[in-house]
């Protein structure tokens, strides 16, 4: 258990240090970047925040209260109290496109810096446990790796980058929402920016 939870740190810091991010859309406090390797596409969305980052970081890191800035979110539950800096959820997400639902068994580390130049760090990965198996009204889905990167600016403001790391059966709902056809990604990162100030 606690290599799984070294691993889903180190496997976000991995992903927010690759080179070759590149830049598809800026929105006044903004950004949204790609990075693609093979069939794995990732995204990184910048959002730059009036609140102190322990602030920002203590919001994010509780994933119960993301139904109130992420629409895609229907329901969160805890499963497990690993420790302290980690939690089990259940969550379950809408249909897309005419589909059923959508269910996640997820780990969510969090870490706090322990420099002062370093981000705080909320890592996320999908995860099997026995109390949750998959079921029939749900179609399982799977994180690889995503989290937030929250990064100080000044004692009042800092820098929230959220990163998903996705494979080639999510890509053209992805594509469709980076290349314009749909603001989801946008709006997201609108209302996730209005919850935290």
């Amino acid at each position: 258990q606690a290599y799984l939870n070294y691993k889903n740190v180190a496997a976000l810091t991995l992903l927010a240090g690759k080179r070759g991010w590149d830049i598809t859309k800026t929105l006044g406090d903004v950004k949204i970047w790609t990075h693609e390797e093979g069939d794995v596409l990732s995204f990184k969305v910048e959002m730059q925040v009036k609140v102190p980052s322990h602030v920002a970081f203590s919001l994010l890191s509780d994933f119960r209260l993301r139904q109130r800035w992420d629409r895609h979110y229907l329901a969160c539950e805890v499963l497990q109290d690993v420790s302290e800096r980690e939690k089990i959820y259940h969550v379950i997400s809408g249909p897309t496109a005419g589909r059923q639902p959508k269910d996640f068994v997820i780990l969510v580390s969090q870490r706090e810096p322990c420099q002062p130049q370093m981000p705080y760090t909320v890592a996320v990965r999908s995860v099997a446990h026995r109390a949750m198996p998959p079921c029939p009204e749900y179609s399982r889905s799977e994180i690889l790796c995503a989290g937030f990167q929250i990064h100080s600016t000044s004692s009042s403001s800092c820098t929230v980058c959220y990163f998903n790391q996705v494979t080639s059966g999510v890509m053209p709902y992805l594509t469709a929402n980076l290349t314009g056809s749909s603001k989801s990604i946008e709006d997201t990162a609108l209302d996730c920016i209005k919850f935290l100030e």
